[in-house]
Formats: C-alpha cells, structure tokens, sequence
C-alpha cells in the first residue's frame, strides 16, 4: 500500500475534472467526465467524492481506485451480463460502447443498514415495516443480514436533483421501463450481486449493498454500465467481526466511503447547507481506506505513482483526439 506520505503528496494534484477538446460532446456527472463521440463513451474518473447527493471534496488516487475497481468486477461478472467497456487506456479512465442509459438504478440490498434518509434502516427505526415493495419483519436489529436479499430500485435525477427510492411496480406503472425489462434487471441483478458476495468473501469481506445502472447498447440490448462493486457504489464490512459487532450492537467496521459521510454527520452535516472544512488528514486517511479496498476485494496490490493526473490522462488518451 502507498505510504500516508505518498497520499498527502498527492492532494494537490487530484483530479478536480476535465474539460477535453476532441473527445466529443461532454457530459459530468457526480463523479465521472463523460465525452460521447460515434459509438463510444470516454469515462474519465475524478477524484471528486459524493455523498449526500453533494460534492463533498476530492480524495487522492480515488479516480483511479474506482476504475480498476471496476475493471476487475466487469471481468468477474461479464459471463452473466454483457458490459460496456472497450479498453483501459488510462487508469482513471475507460472506453466504453456508447449506451442509451435507462433512468433508473437497481439498488441491491442484503443487510438492514444505512445512515441516510434514504436507507432501509431509517424507515425501519420509524416503524415502516415496507420499504419499495418489499415487506419487512419486525423485531430486526440495525445491521441484520436479511433472510434474502431485497430489490429497491430508484429513479435518476435529473442533475443536480435527487434520486427516489420506489418499487419495481412503480417502476412498471410509471413507464420508466417494461415489465419485461424490469424483471431481466431484476434477475440479473440478484445474480450479479450473488458473484459479489461470493468473490468477496473469499477476501474475508462481506458485500452489504450495491447498486446498479444498465442501458442499451445500439443493438438494443440491455448491458451494465457506469461501475461495478466500488466503494462509491457498494457497502463493504470486513467480515471477521460481524457476528461480535453485531450481538454487541456495535457499528461494524466498514471499507467504504461511510468513514467520511459518519465524519461529516457527527458535524451536523447530511447534505443540507455549507460542506464543512475538512482536513487534509481526513482526505489522506479516506484515501487510504480507498486503496485498502481495493487491495482487499481484489487481492492485488495497488500500483499508483505520485504525479499529475490531468497530464497522464491527456496522453495517454492522445489517440482519441
């Protein structure tokens, strides 16, 4: 792993964003810079990091974290689902066949667990025992396994908006998709979540929660798109605690992006306002809690260089210019 010193070295030189000529119409999201020319889509991981639904800060070496993260989970899933991705030219980047995406995300839930307004478990605690359609048993302790995994799809906001829990009925019923497309996401959702649990528990990590976005490539056929089991999009817990945390009704220890949103809500923040201050000691340590991820899910080292990231990006991506 690289040294906390390499980490701090690298804060001033995150990749805030980019704003390439050439690689087509351009598109940013929370986290990525997308250019779509032709069939293709350049996807240019940031360092920013979202929580809240808000830019909160950038994180080093998180771009890149993030995309090999995903690189690795589009190999282990790609016999179940077909994928967007082309090639790797960059670490923090990736070619992708040029999707429609469907407005929607399917969000895969194997624990009761959370911290947002939107989480299962703060519905749960207030005494709502049906969370998107699915019907919840009393008597369950925050952090429970559930007795099988649940779907909770959500709508995409428009930009800068919020995203919305419903049920795969709504989903049907509002038009957002057809019933034919909602159940194949359905299914394959579950499986893919399946080989996420199972790939990562062979790294002693349990895959609490993640979530999913499809679209449809020019064939109209419904692939995976965006990423797949990072921290941004996923909930891991290391799993050799599990059991003890839980009887003692402790919070278990997680490998996720939660230690900056937990920071940030012990300081009253959950989104609302001005983001506070944030040190670059918990930047650094954020960061290193990415690549223990990375490290951990993967079983491989990460292989980073301190250096400008704009700059490498820039040529390596020369070719697509």
């Amino acid at each position: 792993m690289l040294t906390g010193e390499q980490i701090l070295k690298q804060i001033p030189l995150c990749l805030k964003g980019t704003n390439f000529e050439g690689l087509g119409e351009r598109y940013e999201g929370k986290v990525r810079d997308n250019y779509s020319k032709d069939d293709k889509r350049v996807i240019v991981v940031s360092d920013r990091l979202s929580a809240f639904d808000r830019i909160i800060t950038l994180i080093p070496f998180k771009g890149q974290v993030l995309n090999q993260i995903a690189e690795f989970w589009f190999e282990k899933t790609k016999d179940i689902m077909g994928n967007h991705v082309i090639e790797y030219p960059d670490p923090n980047v990736v070619v992708a066949k040029l999707c429609k995406p469907l407005p929607m995300e399917m969000v895969v839930r194997g624990y009761l667990t959370g911290v947002t307004t939107t989480s299962v478990w703060y519905h749960y605690e207030k005494g709502e025992r049906e969370f998107c359609g699915n019907k919840l048993p009393d008597g369950m302790k925050k952090n429970q396994k559930f007795e099988k995994p649940i779907l909770t799809p959500s709508t995409k906001a428009e930009h800068g908006g919020h995203d919305e829990s419903v049920s795969g009925e709504e989903i049907v019923s509002r038009g957002v998709l057809t019933k034919e497309q909602y159940d194949f996401i359905a299914a394959k959702s579950l499986q893919l979540f399946q080989r996420g649990v199972e790939v990562a528990a062979r790294q002693g990590i349990i895959l609490v929660d993640t979530k999913y976005e499809f679209g449809t490539d020019k064939d109209g056929n419904i692939i995976l798109i965006d990423e797949i089991h990072t921290p941004d999009s996923s909930r891991f817990w290391f799993a050799n605690e599990y059991e003890k945390r839980l009887a003692a009704g402790e919070e278990q220890k997680k490998v996720d992006k939660e230690y900056l949103r937990e920071w940030l809500a012990d300081r009253g923040f959950r989104g609302e306002g001005d983001v506070p201050a944030i040190p670059d000691e918990i930047r650094a340590e954020t960061a290193r809690r990415y690549i223990e991820a990375y490290e951990l899910i993967t079983g491989q080292k990460f292989v980073a260089d301190v250096g400008n990231v704009f700059e490498r990006i820039k040529t390596n991506l020369a070719k697509y210019f």
